[in-house]
């Protein structure tokens, strides 16, 4: 039986998957110190996968969705995130931009689905786009590093938040389905994939050196990324979706650019330039609107026309 509200247990359990889900930027950008991008990410799918699926059940799913699944949420989304922090896109940014695919979501889930939009869900994808409008602009001046390193690694994250709507529009095909199994299983398909990547892109000479002098803290990097982040974070997460009505959690997690960005400046020193700032805080408003505008449409109406 699902509670329509959050009870001290919840609020709790959401905190440690904000938590865990923010600083999973940060952790990241340390990771990718010591090896390349397309390689952390294959360790960590890979220790996604094992020991997990050994005590999991294969989820009962049409092939061709699983596999859809694990090419755009398992392999593209981190593809795209590792390699536009790898060439220089702030650790805090990349989990706000990342966010845009509450957006490409919806637009899809329209296109594919003929879902209605929403005067809440427009008008929030218009502010968005503002303020993504705004952070690709910082990242052309000095802002973000060097100019055209970080509008490369701005695109990379759109397209990573691109690939992550991909994946939601599957899952919405796949129907109910136990999301720690999923998650666990379709690790498994991108691991070789990024590891014949990285040979390919950087050499298979970085590739094994990196493997031959791992440092401490991409070990530390690749457990909490695939334990901590992936495992025990969407365990959480599914427990909070089966417990609680999808309108009370799904909006939770847009504290996790809130984590992503303090976490980002507390931990890796990363300062926003104003532009940046008003940009952050422009798609953060956008996000809101989309989220909780229909409720302040009701509200206005009741309080300006009397209107229920």
């Amino acid at each position: 039986m699902q509670h329509t509200h959050l009870k001290p247990s919840h609020m709790l359990t959401a905190l440690i998957v904000i938590v865990l889900w923010g600083m999973n930027f940060v952790v990241i950008k340390i990771g990718l110190k010591g090896m390349p991008p397309l390689l952390l990410a294959g360790l960590r799918f890979l220790f996604v996968a094992f020991p997990a699926i050994f005590f999991l059940a294969r989820p009962q799913v049409p092939i061709k969705y699983f596999i859809a699944y694990a090419a755009t949420i398992s392999f593209a989304q981190f593809a795209f995130l590792f390699s536009a922090i790898a060439v220089g896109m702030p650790a805090g940014l990349a989990s706000l931009v990342l966010q845009s695919q509450a957006f490409f979501t919806i637009g899809l889930s329209a296109l594919i689905f003929g879902d209605r939009l929403s005067i809440s869900n427009v008008l929030g994808m218009l502010l968005a786009s503002l303020g993504l409008a705004l952070l690709g602009s910082a990242s052309m001046g000095e802002g973000l590093s060097t100019g055209s390193i970080s509008l490369v690694g701005f695109v990379l994250t759109l397209f990573a938040a691109l690939s992550w709507a991909c994946g939601n529009v599957v899952s919405k095909k796949l129907g109910k389905v136990d999301m720690l199994n999923l998650v666990a299983w379709s690790a498994l398909l991108p691991i070789l994939p990024f590891f014949a990547m990285s040979c390919f892109i950087d050499g298979s000479d970085v590739v094994i050196s990196s493997l031959r002098n791992i440092n401490l803290s991409s070990i530390l990097a690749i457990l909490y990324l695939s334990g901590a982040a992936s495992l025990i974070g969407y365990t959480l997460w599914g427990k909070l979706l089966t417990s609680l009505p999808t309108q009370v959690v799904a909006p939770l997690t847009l504290l996790v650019p809130v984590i992503g960005l303090s976490s980002a400046w507390l931990l890796l020193d990363e300062a926003l330039q104003r532009t940046q700032i008003l940009g952050a805080l422009v798609v953060m408003a956008g996000l809101l609107l989309n989220v909780f505008g229909h409720k302040l449409i009701g509200w206005s109406r009741k309080l300006f026309f009397g209107q229920t």
